[in-house]
């Protein structure tokens, strides 16, 4: 009962944050179509690297590092940074003795050649098991390709939940390469996975 409802604080917790973006998000680019920089710069802009109180420590560490990344200099200690355009992908990961985050943000195009839909997806683990903390989840957002914005979306197809009915914690992995969203169910006897499908509409199983 605790863990589910820990599982359910810590979804509402990104479900709010999510909700915070439905007004859209200009998308600034040059060239012929947007790449993965420019949602992930898009997407960075929502976060106050300068707040107090309240802050995502995830969205701001990530932030930073990209802020460092575009002007050149050299990441923090324990800090990762991959950029791959060619594949629609981005991860940063900071790492702390045996603690590590890891924030990855992906696209797919949609089958109407209108859209893209967006994904940012946080994770944290301890020893090389999944430890959710505050900010972890799975938020997709649409890209319109004639009005340039990002907007908050549902997950298209599936519900991104944080744990399973008989008490596993469950996290989300986007794709380097190719399209499919690996889920994982971390039970005591060790990782169950399995992969969300994407059919350019939808994910399924």
């Amino acid at each position: 009962m605790k863990r589910l409802v820990l599982t359910l604080i810590l979804s509402c917790c990104t479900l709010s944050l999510a909700a915070q973006e439905e007004g859209g998000i200009p998308v600034s680019f040059e060239g012929a179509r947007p790449t993965i920089s420019d949602f992930t710069q898009a997407v960075l802009s929502t976060v106050d690297e300068d707040a107090e109180v309240d802050v995502d420590e995830s969205g701001r560490a990530f932030k930073l590092a990209w802020i460092r990344h575009s002007q050149g200099l050299p990441l923090d200690e324990g800090e990762t940074l991959t950029v791959d355009p060619k594949n629609g992908y981005v991860c940063y990961e900071y790492r702390y003795e045996k603690h590590l985050l890891r924030v990855e943000m992906c696209y797919w195009n949609e089958a109407d050649q209108q859209h893209k839909l967006i994904a940012y997806n946080v994770s944290c683990f301890d020893d090389g098991t999944y430890s959710p903390g505050q900010y972890d989840g799975l938020v997709f957002y649409r890209y319109d390709n004639a009005a340039r914005e990002l907007t908050w979306c549902e997950a298209p197809g599936f519900d991104p939940v944080m744990g399973t009915d008989d008490g596993a914690w469950i996290s989300y992995a986007l794709p380097r390469s190719g399209k499919d969203i690996t889920v994982t169910s971390w039970y005591p006897d060790g990782p169950r996975r399995k992969a969300l499908h994407w059919n350019g509409r939808k994910f399924s199983y």
